[in-house]
């Protein structure tokens, strides 16, 4: 049996590895995955063994919060609006915590600051706190300061004695030692000047009146809450994925009871039920069509971006959205176990499996916090047994544990995460948590979606080709598809369009379902489609199957256009790669890492994607299942594997990636699902993103160095080991001092990455207008097309008032065609004449005025 929990209370890896590891000991447990970035725990257990309570009581004996985690299914849409998924969600609570404690804690820290240390700097003290004669005062002063500061971090002692007393102390554990015994020093240290006024002992009051470490405690937590609040920030919001997803399913559906539409909630709709659905409406259970046809959006499911066309026994899917025609289909498969819920349930399992990336300070921390704490302890009874006094004994101790309170080591990875995640927002890199940065310097395979990831996501024109003039043969492309709603025609009239090429006039239009349409132009019939609408129509395609087969191979579409005795020409439409992909795919294979391309499309797209980009491996036709089964078979591998994609199908394999990088013009529920969000929609920019992630590692690393060489070399003096050969002894001030300097060192050292500087490659956009590269193909086609059947000949259009009827047109046409080498095509609907050969100019005009019309226009 496999249930998942929320867990609470955890701070750092130590903590979810113990929650793991006090977990895994129970009898009947399979395997426990903890998730600390969603404080979600996954358990496999036998059930007949192990109840769901005796593992939640396993959590809390470890000091630790859970409860069953609250499912979200297809099931629950209707609540979608529920605390349960609309509730707040508890990274920003808790980040909202943090800057609350933090803004607390610099108020009271600067006034603190100002009474410890003014007078160092030259600032004057108020009369009832300078001089040794107000020692007390002094003194509890800075305890009243300090003590709010204590108690909005109180979290720190709780957490941090709690793990203590359960022989497993974490960073936590070190910050509640470190400043409690700073504070209990403290409050010692005001009886022993009371003592001291009390019996005019003014030496006494004087030693201690230097020797309080209110303001070490205060800062130790303020600096410490600096860091966790930094930490919380770059969490991102990964909760709100599953929302959106729950958003895109549809909360109704149309279905036939008794005669009757009834319009209900999706749970209730039942195998077996007749559900209706009408254009521009989502689908809201998988079934098969029993009438009509229409074209369906699967971008949801299968991230394709031209829609498909259904008719009778095909399958739909829910969460997908009807284009254009009215479909009557059977229910199937409907509440948890439609491809939709699927997807969801997907994404919540990679999500709560994703392995916690241990933090390299909770590693060193591990064997650092338990040493120190015994240092401390060895030091104060060594010190008493040499006969030392109490204070000399307690002051070394103290000492070890505030210079090796652990501000650097805290401060090394998320000072270091933040100021990465800035240097790639400013270069359009969204990194949404530090594990993202973690994760992906170790990447060894990048798994990229084709559809609007490897390319546009958008059908384009990238061939015209005919025997006719190509404005006209566009022409009638223009208006045959301008009364079409087949999903490519608006690839056309949009390439049409910025031709700025005028629609021929069509009559008697129909559209034919799964081959095309056709319609009557001065007369004629014309057709455009597919190769079955052709040969239905007794048209010819012998002369044209080798490039009907080549423009396959190449992974285009063509769209065959033809009158009632030939094929005219060829318009060819393709989704086409982005200018940077190529780069991206070379740079990311110079750097050894092993590109595999995963999609929807069928095997020849793919293959000739895979082809012209030099992609390692490709696998076609794939579900999201599937996908996120491939990524998970490259991690059986020992693989740290990278997914980069843009559609709700590509959510489950992005969550379970090591690192899921979105391309930024994606979905929203794509973009939440991933670690990296490149906003810009280029694949360049992933390069990029792992290399600032090898270089905020290699940042984080100095940083922890540094705070370790520095522990290495403070704690020996801070435990009076010089003392007797040098009488050189660690005052805890200096120490606190030492600690101090040891975090600006860590923060300057972070602060260097923002010199970061996206590589010159990864900086050249080479950016190619498709408007730029059509017009070129245009203007080359007009040669290409016509060379084996015409000479090249100058093409002009005429604009033509006065034409009203068929006799007008046939008038013009001969006035015109009585110049030598001269072909004119008249269109009565555009009041224009399309002319081809060599004639001049002004006696073309002079032939159509003497004809009785005038010429307005010539282009």
């Amino acid at each position: 049996m496999k249930e998942k929990f929320d867990v609470t209370g955890m701070t750092c890896s130590a903590c979810s590895s113990r929650v793991e590891k006090c977990v895994s000991k129970l009898n009947g447990i399979q395997k426990v995955s903890v998730n600390l970035l969603t404080n979600s725990m996954q358990v496999e257990f036998d059930e007949q063994t192990l109840s769901e309570r005796q593992i939640i009581d396993a959590v809390v004996k470890a000091g630790y919060g859970a409860s069953p985690k609250t499912e979200h299914t297809s099931a629950a849409v209707p609540q979608a609006g529920t605390a349960a998924v609309r509730g707040e969600n508890p990274a920003e609570k808790e980040m909202k915590n943090m800057k609350m404690r933090l803004i607390v804690s610099f108020v009271f820290l600067i006034p603190l600051m100002y009474v410890t240390m003014g007078h160092m700097v030259g600032l004057s003290l108020p009369s009832f706190l300078d001089g040794v004669e107000n020692g007390v005062s002094f003194a509890f002063t800075q305890l009243l300061l300090c003590l709010p500061i204590i108690y909005v971090n109180r979290k720190y002692y709780s957490k941090g004695f709690q793990t203590l007393f359960h022989l497993a102390p974490n960073m936590d554990s070190l910050i509640a030692i470190g400043s409690c015994a700073s504070l209990v020093y403290g409050i010692f240290a005001i009886y022993r000047m009371s003592y001291g006024l009390g019996h005019g002992d003014m030496e006494l009051v004087h030693r201690y009146y230097h020797d309080l470490y209110f303001e070490s405690a205060a800062m130790i937590l303020a600096l410490i809450t600096v860091g966790k609040y930094l930490e919380a920030r770059s969490k991102g919001k990964t909760s709100e994925a599953i929302t959106k997803l729950l958003d895109l399913a549809p909360k109704t559906a149309v279905v036939e009871r008794g005669g009757k539409e009834a319009e209900i909630p999706v749970e209730q709709v039942q195998a077996g039920d007749i559900v209706v659905v009408r254009p521009g409406s989502s689908i809201p259970v998988d079934g098969f069509i029993i009438e009509g046809s229409t074209s369906v959006d699967e971008a949801a499911i299968t991230g394709e971006s031209i829609p498909v066309h259904k008719q009778v026994n095909d399958t739909v899917i829910a969460a997908t959205m009807n284009k254009t025609g009215f479909i009557r289909f059977k229910a199937t498969r409907v509440g948890d176990d439609t491809t939709f819920s699927q997807i969801i349930r997907l994404v919540e399992e990679a999500s709560s499996s994703k392995a916690p990336i241990a933090k390299i300070a909770d590693k060193i921390a591990g064997v650092f916090v338990p040493t120190v704490i015994s240092i401390a302890i060895v030091t104060a009874i060594v010190w008493l047994l040499s006969g030392a006094t109490f204070e000399f004994a307690l002051s070394c101790a103290i000492s070890v544990l505030v210079i090796s309170c652990p501000c650097a080591l805290g401060l090394a990875t998320p000072v270091a995460i933040m100021v990465g995640t800035g240097k790639g927002a400013e270069n359009g890199i969204l990194i949404k948590s530090g594990e993202a940065l973690e994760m992906a310097h170790n990447v060894q395979s990048v798994v990229l979606d084709k559809t609007g990831t490897i390319t546009q996501g958008k059908p384009v024109v990238t061939d015209v080709e005919t025997e006719l003039p190509v404005k006209r043969f566009l022409s009638i492309a223009a208006g045959l598809e301008s009364k079409s709603e087949h999903p490519l025609a608006e690839a056309i009239l949009d390439f049409t369009k910025k031709q700025k090429i005028s629609q021929a006039a069509v009559a008697d239009f129909a559209s034919v379902p799964g081959r095309g349409v056709k319609g009557k132009i001065d007369g004629v019939w014309y057709f455009a489609g597919n190769r079955r609408m052709m040969e239905e129509q007794g048209i010819s395609l012998a002369k044209y199957e080798e490039r009907l087969n080549a423009l396959a191979d190449e992974g285009k579409t063509p769209m065959l256009f033809g009158n009632e005795k030939e094929i005219l020409g060829i318009l060819s439409v393709a989704d086409v790669v982005k200018p940077t992909s190529r780069e991206a795919i070379r740079q990311l294979k110079e750097q050894g890492i092993e590109v595999v391309m995963l999609t929807g499309d069928n095997k020849r797209t793919a293959e000739a994607i895979r082809r012209q980009l030099e992609i390692d491996t490709v696998i076609a036709e794939v579900l999201p299942q599937d996908k996120e089964r491939e990524i998970a078979k490259l991690q059986e591998q020992g693989k740290k594997v990278a997914m980069i994609g843009d559609g709700i199908n590509d959510a489950p394999a992005l969550a379970r990636a090591d690192v899921g990088m979105a391309i930024g013009a994606g979905t929203d529920v794509a973009i939440e699902s991933a670690d990296v969000v490149l906003m810009k929609s280029d694949l360049l920019d992933a390069v990029t993103a792992i290399r600032l992630s090898k270089a905020v590692i290699r940042n984080i690393k100095q940083n922890l160095f540094w705070a370790f060489f520095y522990n290495t070399l403070g704690i020996p003096v801070a435990a009076g080991v010089f003392y007797h050969a040098f009488g050189l002894k660690l005052n805890p001030m200096i120490g606190a001092a030492a600690m101090s300097m040891s975090s600006i060192f860590v923060v300057t050292n972070a602060l260097r990455l923002k010199r970061f500087q996206v590589s010159e490659a990864g900086s050249q956009k080479e950016d190619t207008d498709v408007a730029v590269v059509q017009e070129a193909m245009l203007q080359s086609s007009e040669i290409d097309t016509n060379k084996e059947n015409q000479e090249v000949r100058k093409m002009i259009t005429m604009k033509i008032n006065g034409m009203m009827c068929p006799h007008c047109q046939a008038a013009v046409k001969k006035a015109l065609e009585a110049f030598d080498g001269v072909t004119a095509d008249v269109n009565l609907e555009d009041k224009a004449a399309y002319i081809t050969g060599d004639a001049d100019v002004e006696a073309l005009k002079k032939a159509v005025t003497d004809a009785g019309y005038e010429v307005v226009g010539v282009e």
